[in-house]
């Protein structure tokens, strides 16, 4: 039987051999056999109690494991020894009163995580993470020990009523979003949603999910996956490396047949990339770093992503959401809705929507112009005909709300029920009366 110092040497040698080979492993038996066996390969005469102790704590980061099931938790950060903070939803940072106690434990916690590391840069002083239970990790060596941020992976994807019901955006806004995503079954949106780091981006464009045709191909590209795909079966998921960058991906997906293509962050030349789908008819949407609708076509225009201002009306929609202070409480709301509607001596942008920050209002969405009249010239229906199926999907959405049909694929399901027979679905939730387009 070991001693302590030996057991931990042992168990360090163990989690070093597993460096990498633990990522993508879906099932958690496959991963304790792997442990177990690198165990058995490197000890001859460790007993079986030691090693199930290893395979235990092979499924353990210490004290960040119970930050990891808290739900409210959207960040976890260890600045090594010294501190750990949370950034908790809808309040901010806060400080733990419990901190990573020494040297030896921080760095088994950081061994332990890079046996799920997909990437490792800069002489392996930097690493990406992706842990079984869809949370993210990235790891920075310094002098001061590891510092490591985790993502927290929230289980249950916000679904559009959700955001609702935050407050975030109305059911007339989420009703036109829709309009944006499905097009008609005829012709989607070209979408940016723009805002600074953590203000939502991702988690508005995950819910869309639940307005996609079932039909369609898309192909996301992420530096690391965080959208949940599961509403969406004919879906492929390509994530950066540093020998496959976001620029090639993009480039590449116009071979893999998609109607629609998601970009998790659009930040360099793949930019130029995503114009060209759109020109020749791919749907793209994406997220990007800006804070009104008039910083996303001057970075689009700017280095590094250098696109011509010609092309910019490709882009139908930028929709922009900020964290907003309201009341003492950080909340997220959505603050810019606006259409690109042609050029001058700029890119002319027609704002739809836009949030008061003095009195922490938002306008009544307007109708769309610019879109709604492309959706008029290719499917036939009227202008009126539109707003009045956007209208119709506003009151849906509330009624599903109602309903309690709150979760992200119970809302895919409805929206399937209503592209397959839109008089059916109604009906099923006694809206019959609001009627349908006609051929619909």
């Amino acid at each position: 039987m070991m001693d302590a110092n030996a057991f931990y040497e042992f168990e360090s040698r163990v989690f070093d051999s597993l460096e990498s080979k633990l990522s993508g492993v879906a099932n958690e038996n496959d991963r304790n056999r792997m442990v177990e066996k690198a165990a058995e390969e490197l000890s001859q005469t460790a007993t079986d109690v030691e090693i199930k102790k290893i395979v235990a704590d092979s499924r353990s980061f210490g004290i960040l494991d119970k930050y990891m099931r808290d739900m409210r938790i959207e960040d976890i950060m260890v600045n090594n020894t010294r501190d750990l903070f949370v950034y908790v939803g809808g309040i901010g940072y806060e400080k733990s009163a419990e901190k990573v106690e020494d040297m030896r434990d921080l760095d088994m916690m950081v061994k332990k995580l890079k046996m799920y590391a997909t990437t490792a840069m800069s002489n392996k002083e930097i690493f990406d993470v992706h842990l079984p239970n869809g949370s993210r990790a990235n790891i920075v060596n310094s002098p001061l020990g590891a510092n490591i941020t985790i993502r927290n992976f929230r289980q249950a994807a916000l679904s559009i009523i959700d955001l609702i019901n935050t407050g975030e955006l109305s059911y007339n806004m989420a009703a036109r979003f829709w309009l944006y995503v499905d097009g008609l079954k005829t012709r989607p949106a070209n979408l940016l949603i723009g805002g600074m780091p953590a203000s939502g981006k991702t988690t508005l464009l995950n819910a869309m999910f639940s307005f996609f045709r079932p039909e369609q191909r898309v192909v996301v590209i992420e530096e690391t996956y965080e959208l949940n795909t599961e509403t969406q079966e004919n879906t492929v998921r390509l994530e950066t490396s540093p020998t496959l960058p976001m620029e090639e991906l993009v480039k590449n997906s116009l071979r893999m047949r998609p109607e629609l293509i998601i970009i998790g962050e659009v930040r360099g030349p793949e930019a130029k990339d995503m114009m060209t789908a759109m020109n020749i008819g791919k749907i793209s949407m994406g997220t990007i770093h800006a804070s009104t609708a008039r910083d996303v076509v001057t970075r689009l225009e700017h280095t590094p992503m250098n696109v011509d201002m010609d092309i910019l009306p490709l882009i139908d929609a930028i929709i922009i959401i900020s964290q907003v202070n309201e009341q003492g409480k950080v909340v997220r709301r959505i603050t810019q809705v606006s259409e690109i509607s042609g050029i001058e001596t700029q890119v002319l942008l027609s704002d739809l929507f836009n949030y008061d920050y003095k009195t922490h209002r938002g306008s009544d969405i307007l109708p769309s112009v610019t879109y709604r009249d492309t959706l008029a010239k290719l499917t036939g229906y009227t202008p009126t005909e539109i707003m009045m199926e956007e209208q119709r999907r506003a009151k849906i959405l509330e009624r599903l709300n109602k309903l309690g049909i709150r979760s992200l694929t119970d809302i895919n399901e409805f929206v399937k029920e209503y592209y397959d027979n839109p008089k059916a679905a109604l009906t099923k939730i006694d809206l019959l009366t609001l009627g349908v387009l006609p051929n619909m």
